[in-house]
């Protein structure tokens, strides 16, 4: 599979308008009611539901920035800690799911936090009735100014909900033609993954989906 880098931005770029439309949508829709409701008490549930609104946006915007785009500002290497918040910000209004973290490593290559940060987004879409999702990277290091990343993201829980298509497109058997913004997250991380000369793998079961991606050159 081979992907155009406009074709490819024009997809990710759908999806994030998709993702975004939700939480700006909710903050249209709260500045309506404020401008419309003379109760003190509901106004100060419309002005905590903005506010709400606005942090969910910020921190989704934050996720993307980084996921998607070419994380102008941080490095070639970046600390596992970003990651981190960006993860536990992306779940933190979802009681339903356990985040377990073991990262072997500080930092990180961007290529590996792009890809840890795909990883868990799947894994949370994979668990639309919660469950458990567990989060383990290393950066084994071979010799000076070389090494290998090493990642996996599980999710574990009942009714894993994956889509077989966003395999196709981690694992490069998807045609271009079929591509979407859905799984167009997935050909960007193959394509990743091809130009340092690394892996991707998926395992899905019937309560768990497991992804892993192995990136050397680090």
């Amino acid at each position: 599979m081979t992907t155009s880098s406009l074709d490819l931005a024009s997809l990710l770029c759908s999806r994030l308008c998709h993702d975004m439309l939700s939480p700006v949508g909710a903050l249209s829709n709260g500045l309506e009611l404020l401008a419309d409701e003379n109760d003190p008490e509901m106004r100060q549930r419309c002005f905590e539901l903005l506010e709400q609104s606005a942090r969910i946006s910020t921190e989704k915007l934050k996720f993307f920035r980084l996921a998607f785009g070419a994380a102008g500002g941080f490095g070639e290497r970046i600390a596992v800690g970003e990651a981190k918040v960006l993860v536990d910000a992306l779940v933190a209004n979802n009681a339903r799911i356990t985040v377990n973290w073991s990262i072997g490593s500080d930092v990180l290559p961007k290529s590996a936090i792009k890809t840890l940060l795909n990883f868990a987004l799947m894994a949370i879409e994979a668990l639309p009735r919660g469950g458990t999702l567990d989060l383990a990277a290393e950066l084994r290091t071979e010799q000076i100014g070389d090494g290998t990343a090493e990642l996996v993201v599980r999710a574990a829980g009942p009714r894993i909900a994956f889509d077989r298509d966003i395999g196709r497109a981690l694992e490069g058997t998807m045609p271009e033609s079929e591509l979407s913004s859905r799984t167009a997250p997935a050909a960007m991380l193959n394509q990743l993954a091809n130009d340092v000369g690394g892996q991707l793998q998926f395992m899905l079961e019937d309560n768990a989906l497991v992804l892993g991606a192995v990136l050397p050159g680090a």
